[in-house]
């Protein structure tokens, strides 16, 4: 498989699943809104990212993933403290409706929490919480991914303002169309905020770790890690940053001018000798 030329091993599940849709005359599913985040860390001059790797029972099982996951109805019904852009402003950036905007950007925000323990909130709108790791918050954490309160009630309880501006839109990507499950996911980027520590915790992952990006995408081509194109894209556009020198500060520039508006959606041909390779479009 290839994806603008960089190289990549294609995982076989995938392509076979490309083959029996296109066999079968498939219709393509309708794709549910989703949100996935890029935790960044300093790690010297450079940076690394928290990627997980989804359990072999879950949909994209086995990949290596960011913490992420589809939008719940009360993202959009959410009545909470909100700092930073307003969900008007988001929607510009986005390509939505505002409502839709602060769905994707609460989802964002939960999922990071309900996946990887890490909070983009504070007491204000200039400060972050610090440590989540302790009993009581664990305790809310569960509460929330069994969907026994909801994330604006959390928040609530704790008098805690969602930190918007933490959140830097990069990209979105649209699930494959021969994908029995399909996602219209909005790629984020974010800062570890100080005082806080990425936790495996949702039982989602079987394995997580913190990463260079250039080492991601090495070990990728060497068959060491499986990762979906939208991953690989990912890491290669925030490894060009680290390449020119700026670390996560060049990265967080760099968000300002991308397009998160417009889907890319990975489509995969099989060449005459058999050699599966995506493009995008």
């Amino acid at each position: 498989m290839t994806i603008d030329g960089t190289g990549f091993p294609a995982p076989p599940a995938l392509v076979e699943h490309a083959r029996r849709f296109h066999a079968e005359g498939g219709t393509p599913a309708t794709p549910r809104v989703a949100a996935t985040v890029l935790l960044l860390r300093p790690a010297g001059t450079d940076f690394e990212v928290y990627v997980i790797r989804r359990v072999a029972a879950m949909t994209f099982g086995g990949v290596y993933a960011f913490p992420g996951g589809g939008v719940d109805p009360s993202d959009s019904e959410a009545h909470l403290d909100w700092a930073g852009p307003d969900p008007a402003a988001w929607a510009g950036r986005l390509g939505v409706t505002p409502d839709a905007a602060q769905a994707v950007v609460c989802a964002a925000a939960r999922e990071v929490f309900e996946e990887a323990g890490v909070l983009l909130a504070g007491p204000d709108p200039d400060t972050v919480v610090g440590d989540v790791s302790g009993d009581d918050w664990e305790a809310a954490r569960q509460d929330l991914e069994a969907r026994r309160r909801g994330f604006a009630g959390l928040l609530a309880e704790r008098q805690l303002t969602l930190r918007s501006d933490l959140l830097l839109p990069w990209s979105r990507w649209i699930t494959p169309e021969f994908e029995p499950r399909r996602f219209d996911t909005y790629f984020f980027v974010a800062l570890l905020p100080r005082g806080q520590r990425t936790r495996d915790v949702s039982g989602e992952a079987d394995h997580t770790m913190w990463v260079r990006p250039a080492d991601a995408l090495a070990r990728a081509r060497a068959g060491e890690l499986t990762m979906l194109p939208p991953t690989l894209v990912t890491l290669s556009e925030v490894a060009a940053a680290a390449a020119a020198g700026g670390g996560v500060a060049a990265v967080a520039r760099g968000s300002a001018d991308r397009d998160a508006a417009t889907p890319v959606t990975p489509r995969l041909h099989v060449a005459e000798d058999g050699t599966p390779h995506f493009t995008l479009t």
